[in-house]
């Protein structure tokens, strides 16, 4: 593939990793229901895409001229490369939902719209209206407004013409916000004998249209689908005087008026009306004008009820760690070895047990942890504030900017300050990313330390669907060091020259990616010298332009790569210069891979890691983050095993080429058939009566 560039531009290889999310929806292989889901996460990715990607080359765009110039992006052609790819893969999207209404119509399962339903159902969803749905409904005369009506972003509107068909000149729009906030998306209908009946919010709300406006003189009614996303990027200051707080709140109220990065809406919506719309919102083609299908926000298809399936099998239950069986004391298994959690295959609730174990071990001091995203209903909180009531001092530093849930972690601080949990905030121009908790205690005169760290956040919900890693451990040295960095944190005046104490985990913006430089320099060294040399990464994003052009240094020296990226993946990995061929792969399945583990053959004296860190400029010199060693020689290979099983994947992975193209890698006839998930499983449930 001929460029200019070293690298794939990171947003088309991002629109390249969503488009393998699409492909899951388009699988015939995998359950109706899940492939309504793929198309939820497809569409919520998307809307983040737009949100944040999208806006952020907006604002490059209106850069002046001179400024633009020292950009790495041209904006402008990515803008419109974007622009075409979404339509394409819009295309897409609306013959694979097509195909599985085909398929939901075999199973007696019927998505209806408000003109195909039965004269019972017609008075259910007129009921349901007028007692659910009716005092939800702000209707907006649009033409009447003197400034154009604000549309919400994460909102659908009812787009609406009205007419009467004796009088032409009596036309007006109006606008009617979907309160898919406060009343189901989904609404099961009453059915007859087998089959089972959906219809949407919107269209009992088109179905009842004549209830709304009829006694304005209107008997004719059109209805369509649109909506706005807008950008989400929050621009704060970077003074350490400033009040983090006040200008979170703030920024958090200028989100919800930021700019549109696109308008989505019904092909089919009357031209007129789109016309107007397009100049009333001051929109333009710039604006990302993506026609679509009569149903948006396909988000809320990750929520598909479930109950309509008669088929659908449980979710295999995560296991609960071998040694970490209750009851015991986990401390007192730490005090043996160090154990490796693998989520989601392995449950979270050890990480609460032990949260639990020090909150009411009398001979517990303090927790010190960190917090980037939490659940709804946290019981790392209920852990943490159970143990302030016993008596323990506990410190949480608490990441209020994770991107979308700045608002529910400004009101865990009020919680956690509330209970008596001293918060630390960080420091105004720097994420606090890192995955880290250490536990003190003082026995018989004698301290002792227990801890985590982990390649994803403490949240018990997401533990159960995304592919994580979590060391629990006592070693001296990664705990030294993990105070090191809460002390960093607590510091009145936080200074990065103070993490150079840490002798054990790379951190960032310190000293992670040289330490991966080194590794990866050393690696080249053996490939020079005729030796074995092998890296494998495995991360959520491969883009950092140093550590791509270290890897290609690594392949043309005769080093094995070996990638597994499951999103933006922005090396070229197929070039004549390499003497090694490099393998490139991405896996989406059901869980999502989200952990970042990196293997070097350091001379058969593998050198193991996993870290909350990609291989971004972000994470490498803007965030706080923590790589840790693993010397645990069991668990190296617990870890080098799972990652081959990932390696060998032929069912669900797919080939990084250089023009993205996602090539399923699929298998010979006689080759055994490896879906890396299942067999993940399959190993570690092997290991319950082998360890």
């Amino acid at each position: 593939m001929k460029s200019t560039r070293h690298t794939i531009a990171r947003d088309i290889s991002w629109l390249s990793f969503n488009a393998r999310v699409l492909q899951e929806a388009g699988d015939s292989s995998n359950h109706l229901y899940d492939r309504l889901r793929f198309l939820g996460i497809f569409s919520n990715n998307l809307d983040e895409f737009f949100r944040v990607r999208v806006a952020t080359l907006n604002k490059m765009l209106r850069l002046s001229k001179p400024t633009r110039m020292h950009l790495e992006t041209n904006p402008d052609k990515i803008l419109t490369q974007i622009q075409k790819t979404v339509i394409s893969q819009q295309a897409e999207f609306d013959r694979i939902f097509s195909d599985i209404i085909k398929e939901l119509d075999k199973k007696k399962i019927f998505i209806k719209n408000e003109r195909q339903l039965t004269k019972k159902q017609k008075e259910f969803v007129t009921t349901y209206f007028d007692e659910k749905v009716r005092t939800q409904l702000i209707p907006l005369m649009v033409e009447s407004i003197p400034q154009a009506p604000f549309l919400r972003d994460k909102s659908i509107y009812l787009a609406c013409v009205l007419g009467n068909t004796d009088n032409p000149m009596l036309q007006r729009y109006a606008l009617i916000e979907i309160p898919a906030k406060v009343l189901p998306r989904f609404v099961i209908l009453p059915s007859e004998g087998r089959e089972k009946d959906i219809i949407l919010l919107e269209d009992i709300i088109r179905f009842n249209l004549p209830h709304l406006f009829a006694p304005f003189g209107f008997n004719r009614f059109l209805g369509y689908i649109i909506k706005v996303t807008r950008d989400a990027e929050l621009e704060l200051e970077n003074e350490v005087s400033t009040n983090i707080i006040d200008e979170l709140e703030k920024g958090l109220k200028n989100r919800k008026k930021g700019r549109a990065t696109r308008f989505v809406f019904d092909r089919a919506i009357d031209a007129n009306l789109l016309d107007y719309l397009i100049k009333r919102l001051s929109l333009s083609k710039k604006d990302n004008l993506i026609p679509g299908g009569r149903i948006h926000n396909f988000k809320d298809f990750m929520d598909f009820p479930a109950q309509v399936f008669t088929d659908l099998q449980p979710r295999v239950r995560s296991l609960v760690h071998p040694k970490l069986k209750q009851p015991c004391r986990i401390m007192e298994v730490l005090d043996k070895q160090d154990v490796m959690l693998n989520f989601p295959y392995h449950s979270f609730d050890s990480v609460i047990d032990l949260l639990r174990e020090a909150a009411i071990d009398p001979f517990v001091q303090s927790i010190k942890i960190t917090c980037y995203r939490l659940a709804k209903d946290s019981k790392v909180v209920n852990a943490l504030v159970n143990a302030v009531r016993n008596g323990k001092q506990v410190t949480v530093a608490l990441e209020l900017r994770a991107r979308f849930d700045e608002e529910a972690n400004i009101q865990w601080k009020e919680r956690l300050e509330e209970e008596g949990v001293k918060v630390v905030l960080g420091m105004p121009n720097m994420k606090v990313h890192a995955k880290i908790c250490v536990i003190k205690k003082r026995e018989f005169n004698k301290t002792k330390q227990y801890g985590f760290i982990s390649t994803g956040n403490f949240n018990e919900s997401t533990a159960q669907f995304y592919g994580d890693h979590c060391l629990l451990t006592t070693n001296r040295n990664i705990l030294a060091d993990i105070n090191r960095i809460f002390n960093f944190l607590e510091a009145p005046i936080p200074r990065v020259e103070t993490l150079k104490s840490c002798k054990t985990l790379p951190v960032s913006p310190l000293n992670m990616r040289k330490t991966f430089v080194d590794l990866i320099n050393k690696e080249i060294k053996t490939a020079k010298r005729k030796k074995p040399a092998i890296i494998t990464v495995k991360l959520n994003s491969l883009v950092d332009t140093e550590l791509i052009n270290k890897l290609y240094d690594a392949a043309r020296a005769g080093v094995q790569v070996n990638l597994i990226i499951r999103g933006s993946c922005c090396a070229y990995t197929e070039q004549k210069t390499f003497k090694k061929k490099m393998k490139a792969i991405s896996i989406i399945d059901q869980y999502l891979e989200h952990a970042r583990v990196f293997v070097f053959h350091n001379d058969g004296d593998n050198k193991v890691f996993i870290s909350s860190a990609d291989w971004m400029v972000r994470n490498l010199d803007h965030r706080v983050e923590a790589a840790c060693p693993i010397y645990d020689p069991k668990i190296q290979q617990e870890l080098i095993d799972i990652l081959n099983i990932q390696l060998a994947e032929n069912v669900k992975g797919r080939i990084l080429d250089n023009e993205q193209q996602n090539f399923y890698i699929g298998h010979e006839e006689k080759e055994p058939v490896v879906r890396s998930q299942i067999a993940i499983s399959r190993y570690l449930q092997n290991k319950l009566t082998t360890d």
